[in-house]
């Protein structure tokens, strides 16, 4: 789950993590209120949005009054921000952080991530702060230092101490740069994080360490300890399929294809897409019913499938162990029955009760495609959606 950038800063003041003064704003006139509360000279409005890049879109503005504080506001909230990780959907600006400026003498990155192949916390930091972790370590790959953190002992200061000189701060700062860093990886570890990202981490002009930008991301099964954290989630900042599908239990990773795709288990599910693609289709999902795929469970899928306009096949492929084929089966004839779809539907059954699931398919005389293997029904999916749209096109050409 990802969170706000006013939310992360919020989260990591708590741990000593300084940041600069800021407030939220819903409107324009709120963000006027708001740099008035703040004080000074200079004032920045930034999009909080669930992606980076958000400065090169536009995302973010430098104001010197408040008359710009509130047209800044005016032109960003409502706004559809369109950025390199946001895709061409776009995310759209329903609320701004408000925030002093700052006097800034040197950027610098810190990073907190969960490194799944070495089953330990890796701490990331570079001098070129400003930039993308991606572009820092194609254009200055030498400037990146990596601390493992040993799990039996957490982070320890002398590692901190480490990333501070290899940062080449100077001696004043490096107490302040060594809490601020044992602060990130305390929030990181106590609240479950995934990864802790300050881009930039500043120097200011009289020698303070400070976060001028904060990314929290958190493990989703580890928010039932964290019900502070969770309550933070914008559903507006998420795909509408992965809400509706996370809310019914059911992982769902939507995709920009046609063939959607209704599987148990997640490494199936993979399978299914590969085989899909390698047929010469594209998959419209990942989607993972999980191991007790009664038919109310399959009804759900179907249901979040169907609601994709993009969908026009759809691909049943269940592989029954702890399952039971003709529960699947079930499910299907329901779904079909109760909603029926106008789309071709294709099922590949195995494993447990398959010939009694199979009976129950052929037996409910809906216009149900079968599939004795993943690569039969993969083919049939995509030849069904072929012959799907060109039936469309015909009657639309007529």
């Amino acid at each position: 789950m990802d969170i706000h950038e006013y939310q992360a800063k919020e989260i990591l003041a708590k741990f000593g993590v300084p940041i600069p003064k800021g407030a939220l704003a819903y409107s324009p006139e709120q963000a006027a209120y708001r740099a008035r509360e703040i004080g000074g000279k200079l004032w920045v409005v930034k999009a909080q949005v669930h992606t980076g890049g958000r400065g090169k879109a536009g995302g973010v503005k430098l104001c010197r009054d408040e008359d710009e504080v509130t047209d800044a506001a005016d032109e960003l909230l409502g706004k559809k921000l369109v950025t390199h990780q946001s895709g061409p959907a776009g995310k759209i600006v329903y609320r701004l952080y408000v925030e002093g400026g700052v006097a800034i003498a040197r950027e610098l990155y810190l990073g907190f991530v969960l490194d799944r192949k070495s089953e330990r916390i890796m701490v990331v930091a570079s001098a070129a702060g400003g930039m993308e972790i991606e572009d820092i370590a194609e254009e200055k790959p030498d400037s990146i230092v990596r601390i493992s953190v040993e799990p039996a002992v957490g982070m320890q200061a002398f590692q901190a101490r480490e990333l501070a000189f290899a940062l080449g701060l100077a001696p004043a700062q490096t107490q302040q740069a060594v809490s601020t860093i044992l602060g990130c990886y305390r929030a990181f570890e106590e609240l479950d994080a995934t990864m802790v990202e300050i881009n930039p981490l500043i120097v200011t002009e009289d020698g303070s360490i400070m976060a001028l930008d904060a990314k929290m991301t958190f493990d989703d099964n580890a928010l039932f300890r964290h019900p502070a954290i969770a309550e933070l989630r914008d559903k507006s900042q998420e795909d509408a399929r992965e809400t509706r599908a996370n809310d019914r239990g059911l992982s769902y990773v939507g995709l920009s294809g046609n063939i959607g795709c209704i599987v148990n288990g997640a490494g199936l599910a993979m399978a299914t897409m590969d085989m899909i693609k390698l047929a010469g289709g594209e998959p419209a999902n990942f989607l993972d019913i999980g191991g007790g795929a009664t038919p109310e469970r399959v009804a759900k899928a179907f249901k979040l499938v169907t609601s994709d306009a993009n969908v026009e096949a759809i691909l049943v492929n269940i592989f029954a162990g702890i399952n039971r084929c003709d529960w699947v089966a079930e499910g299907v004839v329901q779904a079909l029955e109760k909603n029926p779809v106008k789309v071709p539907v294709i099922v590949r059954l195995a494993g447990t009760h398959v010939e009694e699931g199979r009976r129950i398919l052929a037996r409910s005389g809906l216009p149900i495609i079968r599939a004795n293997t993943l690569a039969e029904a993969a083919q049939r999916a995509v030849i069904a959606w072929k012959n799907d749209k060109s039936a469309d096109l015909k009657v639309v050409n007529a």
